[in-house]
C-alpha cells in the first residue's frame, strides 16, 4: 500500500503545525536541560559534603553518562516510550539523590542518565526528521529549549539549596514527572518501521516513516568510515561540553573565592543558549560547514588561554567561560544536522547516539584525574582542549555533502 505523504513534508510547507505538535518534546527538553547539567553547579557542594578528591568526583560524571549510553542505545526502538519512561526514570534518580551517600550516588546518577539518554536521543530524532527541509532549524530550536533548562538549573540550585540540596532534587523530580505525563500525548510509533497501512497525516508529521532503503536494505545507517567519524564526533562533543560545563564552576571558585559556582554555571549556559539562538542566523550568513570550523577554532583558542594563563581575574574567568560556551553552542546541532542529512530516521541511530555518552562518561572523569595527578585543574582542561582539536580535524568528513542517490536528477 502506498504511504500518504504528510502535508508538513510537502515542498514549501511551513513547519508551524509540527512545532505545535512537538510541544511535549520541547517541554521535556526544558526539564532534561536542568537534569543534564545539574552536576556542574552542585559539584562543589557534593565534594564538600562527601569529602572527596577531583578524581573521585569525576566518577559521578562517569556513572551519569554510562546510564545515558545505555538509555540512548535503545531509544529509537519506540520514540514516545523513550520520552515517557525516560522522564520517569530520571525523576526517580533525582529523588534517590536526596538521601544516598557517595557510593549510592553512582547508582542514582546512572538512573538519571539512563532516562536522559533515552529521552534526549528520541527527541532529537523526532525533531530532526519531522520536516527534512527545516532539519537544522528544528534541531536548533530544540537545543535552545534545552539551553533554557540548563540556564534554569544554576538558578534553581541557588534558590532551592539554601536549606539543603535535597530541595533542588525534589523540585527537578516533580518537573520531570509532569513532562512524562505530557509526553503521553505523542503518537505511539516506533522508529525504523515502515509496514502496514498508511499513517494519518498528523501522525506522520510527528514520527515520519523511515524509507525502506535506509531501514530494511541497510543494516547500518552509514558506511564504516563516516559511521566511525560521526560516532567519534558525538563522543568528543558531549565530552568537551560536560568537561567544561562540569568543571569550570569548580575552577572559578578555587581561582577566585569571590565567584560562585552557580553564577559561573549560569554564565556558561546563558552563553550556550545565546549561541544556539544565533546559529540559525549565522548559518544563513556563512554556511553550516564554515560556521562549524569557525566555532571550533574559537573554542580551541579560548581553551588554550584557560590552560596557559596562571593568574586570571574574576572578569577574565567570566569572559573565558562565556566565550567557551558561545563557541561550543552551534557545534552539536550542526553535527546532528550533518548526520541526519545522510541517514534520515534510521532504526539504528540509537547506538550511534549512545556513543556520545561515552564522551560524557570519560572526558570529565579524565579532567578530574589530570587535575588530581598534577594538582592543578588548569592541566585538566587540556583534556577538553584536545577533544576540540580532534573535532576540527574530523571536520572534512563531517561536513561533506551526502552522496546523491543513483538515478537522481
Amino acid at each position: 500500500m502506498q504511504l500518504t505523504r504528510p502535508k508538513a513534508l510537502q515542498p514549501g510547507s511551513r513547519p508551524a503545525k509540527p512545532l505545535r505538535a512537538l510541544l511535549p518534546v520541547y517541554f521535556y527538553f526544558l526539564a532534561a536541560g536542568i537534569a543534564t547539567v545539574m552536576l556542574g553547579p552542585l559539584l562543589p557542594a557534593l565534594i564538600q559534603r562527601w569529602h572527596i578528591q577531583d578524581a573521585q568526583a569525576g566518577t559521578l560524571f562517569t556513572a551519569n553518562f554510562a546510564g545515558q549510553f545505555c538509555g540512548a542505545w535503545f531509544a529509537t526502538r519506540n520514540l514516545r516510550a523513550s520520552i515517557v519512561y525516560g522522564s520517569a526514570i530520571t525523576a526517580a534518580g533525582c529523588i534517590a539523590m536526596t538521601w544516598v551517600g557517595f557510593d549510592g550516588a553512582h547508582i542514582a546518577l546512572f538512573c538519571t542518565g539512563l532516562g536522559l539518554g533515552a529521552g534526549l536521543t528520541a527527541g532529537n530524532v523526532i525533531a530532526g526528521t519531522t520536516v527534512p527541509t527545516e532539519r537544522a532549524r528544528l534541531i536548533a530550536i530544540l537545543n535552545v529549549v534545552w539551553g533554557l533548562g540548563a540556564i534554569a538549573c544554576p538558578l534553581l540550585v541557588r534558590l532551592l539549596s539554601a536549606g539543603g540540596i535535597q530541595h533542588f532534587f525534589f523540585a527537578t523530580a516533580a518537573f520531570l514527572a509532569i513532562t512524562s505525563l505530557a509526553a503521553i500525548s505523542l503518537p505511539n510509533a516506533s522508529s525504523g518501521t515502515n509496514s502496514g497501512p498508511a499513517k494519518p497525516a498528523h501522525l506522520a508529521t510527528i514520527l515520519p516513516p523511515v524509507s525502506p532503503t535506509t531501514s530494511i536494505q541497510q543494516r547500518m545507517p552509514l558506511p564504516s568510515l563516516p559511521l566511525f567519524v560521526f560516532g567519534a564526533a558525538l563522543f568528543l562533543y558531549i565530552g568537551v561540553e560536560n568537561a567544561l560545563g562540569g568543571w569550570l564552576p569548580s575552577y572559578a571558585v578555587r581561582t577566585n573565592p569571590a565567584l560562585h559556582a552557580s553564577s559561573i554555571a549560569l554564565c556558561f549556559w546563558i552563553a550556550e543558549l545565546t549561541g544556539r539562538i544565533l546559529v540559525t542566523i549565522l548559518m544563513a550568513l556563512v554556511g553550516e560547514a564554515a560556521l562549524y570550523r569557525i566555532c571550533l577554532a574559537l573554542l580551541i583558542f579560548t581553551q588554550g588561554i584557560l590552560c596557559v594563563a596562571a593568574n586570571i581575574s574574576a572578569t577574565g574567568i567570566v569572559a573565558l567561560t562565556f566565550l567557551c560556551a558561545l563557541s561550543l553552542a552551534p557545534i552539536y546541532p550542526l553535527i546532528v544536522s550533518f548526520l541526519l542529512a545522510r541517514t534520515g530516521n534510521h532504526a539504528r541511530l540509537g547506538p550511534l547516539f549512545a556513543t556520545a555518552s561515552f564522551g560524557g562518561a570519560s572526558l570529565p572523569w579524565l579532567t578530574g584525574v589530570f587535575s588530581t595527578q598534577f594538582h592543578n585543574l588548569r592541566t585538566g582542561f587540556l583534556v577538553p582542549a584536545a577533544g576540540a582539536a580532534l573535532l576540527l580535524f574530523l571536520s572534512a568528513i563531517l561536513t561533506a555533502k551526502p552522496p546523491t542517490p543513483t538515478g537522481a536528477p
